[in-house]
């Protein structure tokens, strides 16, 4: 069964749609919304170049498909067929692109489309059955093949985000230790100069206080 379908825009992995109903007989839905999350995160930065792909997480299968710089997500129980599962989110993408086409690059604020939840809705009402004549028609239409879609482990995946993320905080990290450093060279610089200086300081000091003494006598 269809578990869990989302959509973001690629360039900075924004969602734009999420099924609202997605998960709810799932009692961990928000650990597997999160992976979907860091999944769209990762395509962001180019980790995944690859248009379509199935990412194998627990007992379910999250599948994608890319187009349009836009990002097609279902998460599927492992049984469910491939083939199925791809021919949807082609469903999704079609319509999509056909009714919001024109204002996902200027989405500005999360979930923008919405009301494309109605069509998810409808849509996988039409797959959640395996067993029915349309769909198992579809399953023997050879026009339409899944074999050469590569499945990768979902920690494979978000392993590479998160040893990028690791560098990131380790370059932050070294960024402000060096800072820090600077700060405090600058501090032992000054202190130097001021201890080399300040007996010439003290010795002009007198000097001048003598001569203005000997002036206001004589």
């Amino acid at each position: 069964m269809v578990k869990l379908t989302m959509i973001a825009r690629v360039t900075d992995g924004l969602p734009l749609v999420e099924g609202l109903d997605d998960g709810r007989d799932m009692p961990d839905v928000d650990y597997y919304k999160k992976q979907a999350k860091a999944l769209f995160t990762n395509l962001s930065r180019g980790q995944n170049e690859a248009s379509r792909m199935s990412i194998e997480t627990g007992p379910y299968v999250f599948h994608y498909i890319i187009e349009g710089r836009v990002c097609y997500l279902t998460m599927c129980d492992r049984a469910y067929p491939k083939k199925l599962a791809f021919q949807y989110l082609e469903d999704l993408k079609n319509e999509f692109e056909r009714v919001n086409g024109s204002q996902i690059e200027t989405a500005a604020r999360p979930y923008a489309f919405i009301k494309f939840d109605t069509f998810i809705q409808k849509t996988k009402k039409l797959y959640q059955d395996t067993r029915t004549q349309r769909n198992v028609a579809k399953l023997n239409d050879e026009l339409y093949e899944v074999h050469q879609i590569m499945t990768r482990n979902v920690q494979e995946v978000l392993g590479v985000g998160e040893k990028l993320d690791q560098v990131s905080q380790l370059s932050s990290r070294l960024t402000s230790e060096s800072r820090i450093y600077a700060e405090k060279a600058r501090d032992l610089n000054r202190q130097a100069l001021i201890r080399k200086w300040a007996p010439v300081a003290v010795v002009l000091g007198v000097v001048i206080l003598l001569f203005w003494v000997r002036k206001k006598i004589w």
